[in-house]
């Protein structure tokens, strides 16, 4: 028996990752498949508003709720909050990473001194405890 190696499907109901746009790094779930190039996707409780978008620009999540056919946007909006699956995603490792990512782009001046001012202290220790050890 053949294991599949391939588990995230364009599907209805899949949450989705948008890559670009005035939406970037928002999640949205696939409302309706138009063609092999597009979807309408629809994320009311996150800020997304119902709009046709390319496959290549976004990304398919693990996480996949449970919608009718041609669901409008209060039904993705009751079946999205029910289902938890924003707070999954803020758990999700990948989401922690892009917010730490956006974290860093936004630091001013002061805060990447102080940043290089901490990891020297933390250089500066882990020598010396590495050179107690060798000693």
């Amino acid at each position: 028996m053949a294991r599949e190696s391939f588990k995230r499907y364009v599907e209805v109901g899949r949450v989705v990752l948008l890559l670009n746009g005035e939406n970037k790094n928002k999640i949205a779930v696939i409302a309706e498949i138009i063609d092999q190039n597009k979807a309408m996707i629809d994320g009311p409780s996150t800020g997304v508003s119902r709009q046709v978008v390319r496959y290549r620009d976004l990304v398919l999540t693990p996480f996949v709720i449970k919608l009718p056919l041609a669901a409008r946007s209060a039904t993705v909006k009751k079946s999205f909050d029910a289902s938890g699956v924003a707070e999954k995603w803020a758990n999700s490792k990948w989401a922690k990473t892009l917010a730490a990512r956006e974290a860093r782009k936004n630091t001013t001046d002061f805060e990447r001194f102080h940043v290089q001012i901490l990891k020297k202290q933390r250089r500066r220790i882990m020598s010396s405890a590495i050179k107690k050890v060798q000693a």
